[in-house]
């Protein structure tokens, strides 16, 4: 498929805010899930540091990964960040490695 159609889709990943009825949110207002996902953009940034990548939102519809070195993949959701993020790295990027999760803890947040 090409990054167009993959665009179109209306397929949500779960970790999206939702305003559908049933479905819990406190996150009603475009705006208000706007800044969720700035909020959940910036927390992927401060551990891609880590492995010399950047994350930034597309138009709110997917994700543009980037590596120092200006490689860089579009994902449709936060579900394929890590998978992506190895294949441009070629290398692991465990965000729960032990090591890095106590160097997060001892510096300050952005």
């Amino acid at each position: 498929m090409c990054s167009l159609c993959g665009l179109l889709g209306g397929n949500e990943h779960w970790t999206d805010a939702a305003p559908r009825p049933g479905v819990f949110t406190r996150n009603i207002e475009g705006l208000d899930r706007r800044r969720e996902r700035m909020r959940r953009v910036a927390a992927a940034n401060r551990i891609l540091s880590a492995f010399g990548m950047r994350l930034a939102d597309w138009q709110g519809s997917c994700f543009m990964l980037a590596t120092l070195t200006g490689k860089s993949e579009v994902i449709e959701d936060l579900g394929h960040l890590w998978p992506a993020a190895e294949r441009l790295s070629g290398r692991l990027c465990d965000p729960l490695d032990p090591a890095l999760v106590a160097r997060m803890e001892e510096s300050p947040h952005d």
